[in-house]
């Protein structure tokens, strides 16, 4: 039985992924952790605010946001536990500086920018078609209240654009408004969109003479989160030690 820790437990991934884990059979929840929510009932378990509950836990799936995942982390990884990260914001930097804190450690860190296995697809077919193509800009929009940008989601998918493309950075002309052509991950051009009814959407543009393709990936219902989230979590063992990044590493894309 795989004890799994979630960090971040009140919030909407939070909640469906304790609701998915009590759906199988393989894993228990073995401690929540919600700061401000100390005694109080989260889908018939009792929060803890107090970062010790996730102590002798197996793996631990961050939830929270990036600020707080700071500091969460290290705990997690100081406790022995495997550590599956769902946290948004997790750039090229940040990536390389949770290498360096693992280096040396036999646990695991997996970082996961989107757990949806449509979006993990669209994002190995844009680096497939990255060298056959000057141009690729991004476009992510989700909900109004999401509180970074560019998306995690998105920001993987342009250093994996960015590693695969054979052309340089091109003219985009001069912007009359600070901001109007987008902001730049490692080269790719991104623009981020908040808005009142959407969930989680990302498209990726690629441009060539005479013709340019499309890859758009859309969610509709946060459930479709939960096989990617459940997929991490049995299968983290596998991986070797230290920080990998993707859920393609488990599907084998």
């Amino acid at each position: 039985m795989i004890k799994v820790g979630v960090s971040g437990a009140n919030g909407k991934m939070g909640r469906l992924t304790i609701a998915a884990i009590d759906s199988v059979d393989d894993m228990a929840i073995n401690g929540l952790y919600a700061p401000n929510r100390e005694g109080q009932d989260v889908l018939g378990y009792r929060a803890s605010g107090d970062p010790s509950a996730l102590d002798g836990c197996d793996i631990v799936i961050e939830l929270t946001n990036p600020a707080a995942a700071d500091v969460n982390i290290p705990r997690w990884r100081d406790s022995g536990a495997d550590v599956v990260i769902g946290t948004s914001g997790f750039t090229v930097p940040r990536v390389n500086a949770l290498r360096e804190g693992w280096s040396g450690l036999d646990s695991r860190c997996l970082v996961v920018p989107n757990f949806a296995i449509g979006a993990v697809l669209m994002m190995r077919f844009a680096e497939m078609a990255a060298p056959h193509f000057e141009s690729a800009e991004i476009v992510e929009m989700h909900h109004h209240d999401k509180p970074d940008a560019p998306s995690g989601t998105a920001l993987h998918t342009a250093a994996r654009v960015a590693a695969a493309r054979n052309h340089g950075a091109h003219g985009r002309g001069s912007e009359i408004v600070p901001g109007a052509l987008g902001g730049t991950v490692e080269g790719i051009p991104v623009h981020s969109l908040r808005l009142h009814g959407s969930a989680a959407h990302q498209e990726v543009i690629l441009g060539t003479v005479g013709q340019y393709l499309t890859l758009r990936h859309d969610t509709t219902d946060y459930e479709c989160f939960m096989p990617g989230v459940i997929l991490a979590l049995r299968q983290i063992g596998s991986l070797a030690p230290g920080v990998t990044v993707g859920l393609e590493k488990l599907l084998g894309v």
